[in-house]
């Protein structure tokens, strides 16, 4: 993405002549599933996120967007391996993540796949200075380095970043500088690492609206230029149009609709994808004061079957509250989990339920 034009290249297939190459995925999750035991002796349990499927392919820019609550950040927590899934898997390059047991390859691993935190202020330790932070990352994730490879690495990242100069900047601590700021130096050490997927949590929520634009184009620049692939954690629909290639959308703990930004932004067939829509200000709209969000807020302890956004939903007929919708496809690369909207085979009925 160029900072002038404010364009987006779209990942394509890579071709070999005229026969197209496929790429196996860069990481992967199968029914990755976290549960949380709440209430205590009562034994209730709060589901964050169940059967999760996605795929991330390198140098490719894949946005997470849902409200708060509905099971982003675990999905993070879960890649990064901060929490064991209760079921399902992670594959990385085709490797199992749970197979990696030692500290040394969890290092390594976390290595490929860091985090940018969504508070930059907090993330940093206010007692270092940036390039003492910096460096001692370095030093945990790329050991072979020296004293001298080590600052040079740290001043490369920063310039990167947009973070000059790199050698000034290396002497501040966190309080001198600005929010924009300091979550650029989240990006400059995940980057250090030379990963391969950036998870990056809602990095510009806390940020001035005039500042985040630079920061989604130091992502899309880190793609073209770093070959990095990014999942970006949002809330924001609007900025996740501006940079991703894909869009997932989670209600609740599900996977409620997934495919190519533009198809899903224009063509949106899940009722919770258009309610997030619905949320994005229109500077040509007349103004008023309406809401489209009604209803109960979603119920993730103890769910039991159904959709999990029917309390909510204009949409809803008796399955949703008997039948959990699957993924199903209503265009190409594009699925959605929806009884009323996404076409294919029709849902169960109540009574072939019960039997």
């Amino acid at each position: 993405m160029g900072e002038q034009d404010g364009t987006c290249k779209r990942a394509v297939p890579e071709t070999n002549g005229h026969v197209e190459v496929t790429r196996a995925p860069l990481l992967q999750t199968r029914s990755l599933t976290r549960h949380f035991r709440v209430g205590g002796l009562r034994g209730r349990t709060l589901h964050a996120v169940d059967d999760l499927d996605m795929t991330i392919a390198e140098r490719e820019i894949v946005a997470l967007v849902g409200e708060s609550g509905s099971g982003k950040s675990t999905v993070a927590r879960l890649l990064t391996m901060v929490y064991r899934p209760t079921s399902g898997e992670v594959l990385f390059r085709g490797r199992p993540v749970s197979s990696l047991r030692r500290r040394v390859d969890l290092l390594a691993y976390r290595g490929q796949v860091p985090m940018v935190f969504q508070d930059p202020f907090s993330s940093l330790n206010p007692a270092h200075t940036i390039g003492y932070t910096v460096e001692r990352g370095l030093k945990l994730h790329r050991p072979e380095l020296d004293r001298h490879q080590r600052q040079a690495e740290a001043e490369r990242v920063l310039e990167v970043v947009g973070l000059v100069p790199p050698a000034i900047i290396m002497t501040k601590y966190p309080y001198e500088l600005s929010g924009g700021q300091r979550q650029r130096v989240g990006f400059a050490q995940a980057l250090s690492y030379r990963p391969k997927l950036v998870l990056a949590d809602e990095p510009v929520s806390m940020l001035d609206v005039s500042i985040r634009i630079g920061l989604l184009n130091v992502m899309a620049r880190l793609r073209e230029e770093e070959g990095v692939s990014i999942l970006y954690i949002t809330h924001d629909i609007a900025s996740a149009r501006y940079v991703s290639d894909r869009v997932l959308v989670m209600y609740a703990g599900h996977l409620v609709e997934h495919g190519p930004t533009d198809d899903v932004l224009h063509n949106p067939v899940h009722p919770y994808t258009r309610l997030l829509l619905s949320a994005v200000p229109d500077p040509r709209a007349e103004m008023a004061i309406t809401s489209a969000d009604v209803g109960e807020p979603p119920r993730v302890i103890d769910p039991g079957e159904g959709c999990r956004f029917r309390w909510r939903c204009p949409l809803a007929i008796d399955v949703c509250a008997q039948v959990t919708p699957r993924l199903r496809p209503t265009a190409p690369e594009h699925e959605a989990a929806c009884h009323v909207n996404a076409p294919g085979p029709a849902a169960p009925t109540p009574a072939a339920v019960a039997s």
